[in-house]
């Protein structure tokens, strides 16, 4: 199954270009070249100076594997932008793509807790609920339901095409996500929004 690592980075908003420069021109390539991994993707938030970088790797093994040789060149970007780091590792069951991905994407994480004994209610719940409205809607590029099922954290992540798309899926991606969420037995812990920078991930092969 599909995993990715989520490394979620704080850094001087001022010095933010140089960190991205360096996690698109340094670490990208190195992870690219290890086996066993399927592309990065980097979104960020301007304003508030975060990144977050996202690693996918065709097993959990692969995952760990590639992610302690590309540790040296994320946290130098971490360093280099006075910065701070999280990294957390999930299974991605759920991976749907309607459009292509490309800069200036807009992305929607949506953080949410389960049960572990719901985990798979939840993915469930994602796969047949969520990713069949997204699918009509108007801009939708992708869809990743990202999961912990031993602490039941799980991180709902949509890309559109644009900023635009981003904010008119708003009003109905809430009422969706409530309801979603209601029947899976969660609770939400944060929605966050970024703009996409940096996108070479691919779907696996079945």
């Amino acid at each position: 199954m599909l995993h990715a690592g989520l490394n979620l980075i704080t850094v001087n908003p001022l010095r933010l270009d140089e960190s991205m420069k360096y996690l698109v021109t340094e670490a990208g390539p190195q992870a690219e070249r290890l086996s066993g991994n399927l592309g990065m993707s980097l979104h960020v938030n301007t304003e508030l100076g975060i990144e977050v970088l996202e690693t996918f790797w065709v097993s959990d093994d692969a995952l760990r594997a590639g992610e302690r040789v590309i540790a040296p060149k994320r946290d130098e970007a971490v360093r280099r932008a006075t910065g701070t780091i999280t990294i957390e590792h999930y299974a991605v069951p759920v991976f749907e793509q309607e459009a292509p991905v490309a800069a200036g994407a807009g992305v929607r994480l949506t953080r949410i807790d389960v049960a572990p004994s719901r985990a798979e209610d939840a993915i469930e719940v994602f796969g047949d609920t969520m990713v069949p409205w997204l699918a009509d809607t108007k801009g939708f590029c992708r869809a990743l339901y990202l999961v912990d099922r031993g602490s039941g954290r799980s991180v709902s992540e949509t890309v559109w095409q644009d900023a635009r798309a981003l904010a008119s899926s708003r009003s109905a991606a809430a009422a969706i996500r409530a309801e979603a969420v209601a029947a899976a037995g969660g609770v939400i812990r944060a929605v966050e929004e970024y703009t996409l920078v940096f996108n070479s991930v691919r779907k696996p092969r079945h």
